[in-house]
This record gives structure tokens, sequence and C-alpha cells, in this order.
């Protein structure tokens, strides 16, 4: 595709597309490294709040036009995007593993999922609904419509940059809003490519926008302002609280989708082989920066020692390298991932954690440039272990020997987070019970992670509100209106 030459080894100077026109942005520029080399791959626009603005405004002006247009025909839109992405797919893979770190076969699922995302919210488009209801009055009904909000901002995440995108885009054009994206300064490029193609496709100028820079500026200055209707945002905990608390002067919608500390739960009747596959598939997988990550282990006493040394194993046969290979685990995304979780695994020793497993930083030979995590389990005797209750995100588990099912569902509960878990049993009696007792908003019963387009996607407590996906995550986009009809 013009422009993103991900092949040549070149510098890529990208620009920020604002109501169909691709323009610099007014703060200087933001260089964009390949986490396994260091090397610099582009510089991006590092946006003012006024530029942000200008996007705002022109999403505004083009979205009376676009929520005019039949669903069906912003159906057609988004599925003619999905066509490109896929035409398109090799070249935004191979542009996800530059920016992002992670393996060329695990970006080639993330083009996958944003091929999924798009075409399952193009699919809805006949399916926007409303309700005649029964008046209490003679001569009258009372009728429930969904309405577009209007302007949809999106702040994305740099773990899964393209995905993320998609998940959001697409719903949000369907049900007749336009689009704002602030691509994350770490991860620009795939939004950026994926707006591009929107472009490609034949939406029209200003119906999807997306600016670059930093979210304490660019992010802060949509979220604030008026012309905004609706922000999703997927990213921190502590973003998240920043971005509901700078919302609540206009009174918009806030979704987030935040920050996870998932327990992984394994009972003494489980399967354990299957129980560990999943355990590392669920840790390891693009380097343990997933929110939905097997966080924490609760092990039950008569399996501990087994399943340990098993995954232990499994967690030391993991290849890592030149992620344009397609190795088993590519490097951390930043020398500030890499930082915080070495600070996290010191600490957690510190506290008296005994390490099984201490992979840590590598830096030497073929590590020597990139920000690269090796493999790291450790056990702890107390759930008030850092370790247990912060979030790592990367490749550090932390695992507790438990002596019951109930004691397991008292100490995964004991979180601040209720994004996602896992449980390992064959227990119908615990099976029939795990909805019921376990606090979190999404739960993966005898499998590893991995949320599906129809499901839905949502955190409790602090791990977010609203949720993405499906026919819920789909009416997150549209808003209600009542009407009381009298004809008489």
């Amino acid at each position: 595709m013009d422009g993103f030459d991900v092949g040549s080894g070149r510098v890529f100077a990208a620009r920020m597309l604002v109501d169909g026109g691709w323009v610099a942005g007014s703060a200087g520029l933001i260089e964009v490294d390949n986490p396994a080399t260091e090397e610099i791959i582009a510089t991006i626009p590092d946006a003012t709040a006024e530029d942000a603005l200008a996007a705002l405004e022109a999403a505004r002006k083009a979205q009376p036009a676009w929520a005019a247009m039949p669903a069906i025909q912003r159906g057609e839109a988004v599925l003619a995007l999905a066509r490109q992405v896929e035409a398109c797919g090799e070249e935004l893979a191979r542009l996800i593993t530059l920016e992002q770190g992670k393996p060329i076969g695990q970006a080639r699922g993330e083009v996958g999922a944003v091929s999924m995302f798009l075409r399952h919210a193009a699919s809805g488009a006949r399916r926007i609904e409303g309700d005649i209801i029964a008046s209490d009055n003679p001569d009258e009904e009372v009728q429930v419509r969904r309405h577009p909000h209007g302007v949809v901002v999106a702040l994305t995440a740099w773990n899964y940059p393209a995905a993320l995108c998609a998940r959001k885009l697409g719903p949000a054009l369907v049900t007749g809003n336009t689009f704002v994206l602030l691509a994350h300064e770490i991860t620009p490029l795939s939004g950026l490519f994926i707006c591009a193609l929107a472009e490609k496709a034949g939406i029209p100028a200003g119906v999807v926008n997306v600016v670059t820079g930093r979210g304490a500026v660019v992010g802060q200055a949509m979220v604030e302002s008026p012309m905004s209707d609706l922000v999703t945002m997927t990213g921190s905990t502590r973003a998240g609280k920043q971005i509901y608390r700078t919302g609540a002067d206009t009174m918009k919608v806030i979704r987030l989708e935040l920050g996870g500390k998932a327990p992984f739960i394994v009972m003494e009747d489980a399967d354990i082989d299957k129980a560990v596959e999943a355990a590392v598939i669920a840790r390891y997988t693009n380097c343990g920066q997933i929110c939905t990550c097997n966080e924490r282990m609760y092990l039950h006493r008569d399996i501990a020692d087994e399943f340990l040394d098993k995954f232990v194993a499994a967690s030391k046969a993991l290849s890592i390298g030149d992620p344009m290979g397609n190795p088993d685990m590519g490097p951390k995304v930043s020398r500030v991932e890499v930082d915080k979780v070495a600070d996290m695994v010191a600490q957690a020793t510190a506290e008296g954690a005994e390490v099984l497993l201490n992979g840590g930083p590598l830096t030497e030979g073929a590590y020597e440039k990139g920000y690269w995590y090796a493999p790291t389990v450790l056990t702890v005797t107390d759930n008030a272990s850092s370790l247990i209750q912060n979030e790592v995100f990367g490749p550090v588990v932390p695992a507790l020997i438990v002596d019951s099912f109930d004691e397991a569902v008292a100490l995964a509960n004991d979180s601040s987070y209720g994004l996602s878990a896992y449980v390992f049993t064959t227990d119908y009696r615990r099976i029939a019970r795990i909805p019921h007792v376990l606090k979190f908003g999404e739960i993966y019963l005898n499998r590893a992670n991995g949320e599906q387009v129809q499901g839905f996607h949502t955190g409790w407590k602090e791990s977010g509100l609203g949720g993405e996906d499906g026919k819920y995550g789909f009416d997150g986009y549209l808003r209600k209106q009542t009407t009381y009809l009298n004809w008489g």
C-alpha cells in the first residue's frame, strides 16, 4: 500500500488522517522503534490539542450525512474495509510485528481478528432494532428507537494496535457514528494503516479520522471536548480512571476495557496436561502482554508439584527471538516495560517469593539490542503478595498452593480486578457454581484464553465498564430514544 513500505528498512514519515486529508501535526515528531532491534522505523506527528479538535470537528460535520445513510449501506462500507484488510493482510501483519514485536504468526492472527471484527459488525446492519410498547393511555403507543451517539473517540492500547482499532471502528460506523482514533504513540502505524484502507474502501471524508500523539495531550483534549459523544478506551486502569473523571464534566458516555489480573485455578481432578498447555498459552502469548493473560495461578495441593514441574519445563522450552522468524515469544514492547517487570520480580523476591524459573531480562548475544524478557515462574504463600495483586503484563507468573475449591475462589476474588478468570476441573458441581461465585466478567472453563466476536468482552470492578463484541457490545454504540405517540 502506498506510503507503508514495511520491507524497505527506511524510516517512514507518517501523517494523520483528518477530514479526508493526510496532515502533519503542530508539535514536532515522535519516533517509533522496532522493539526487537531498537531501530527507528517511523516518525509520527506529535499532535496538539488543536489538532485533536480539528479531527473532532471533521467527524461532527460528517456525522449527519453518515447517519442518514441506510444502515445496510454503512455495513457494506465496513465490509469493503474488511476486504481491503484481507487483501493487504501480510503487509499489515509485518507492520504489526515491526512496531509491536509479536511473532509474525501471532500478528497474522491479529489481522484475522481485524477481519472478523469488521465482518461481524457489518452483519449487524439489519439488526438495529427498537420496540413498540403498549401504552397506559388510549390511542397511544410507546416507541423506543436506537440512534447513534454521534462522534466516537477511540483510545487504543499498544498490545493489539490493529485488532483494538477494528473492534471499535466496525460497530461505531455501522451504527451511524463517525470515528476519531488516537493511535497509541508506541504502536501507531497499524491504526494509521487501517484508516488509510478505510479511505481506500470509499468511506467518505471525515467519517474516519486518526490522530497521533500523546494521550495526556491529545486524548485529554478529545475527552474534554463537548464535540465527542462517546469515548471507548482500552488501556490501563490508571488511565481509565482519569478518562472517567474527565468525561464526567460533559456527561459523555464512557466505555472502558481496563487492566486484568486473571486467576488460573487448577483443581485436583483436572486434566493436568491440558491445564499446563492452556496456562502456557494464556501466560506467554504476545510476551504476556494481554489483559486476559494468566496472571496468577492457584493450584490444588494434590497436583501442585506435578503441574509446576510440567509448567516450568514447558516455559523453559519456549523459543525467544526475531519475531519475523515466528518464535514462541518476541520482545517486550519497550525498555520501560522490561524495567517495570524486572522491578516487580525483585520486589516479590524481597517479600519472600521463591523463584522456580529465573528467566529475567536478556541482554547478551542475540539479545544485545531489543527489549527481551524470558519466562519467569515463582511461588508465593500470601495472596497479599505484590505479584499476586498487581498486573504484570509480561512473561512472569506467581503460583500459590490451595487446599480447596472454595479457598481458590475466595483468593481469586480478593482482587481489585475482575476481567477474566480460568478454571480447570471436571467436577460438574463446581462447574455449575463457577458463574455464580467467581466475580469476573469473562470466564474460561477448561480452555485457554481467546474471546470470540459473538460473545461479550467486559470487565467487572476496576477492570472497566461497558464492553465490546457481540450484540451487547454493538448495542453500546447506540443510544435509546422514547416517543409517546398519541393519535387521539
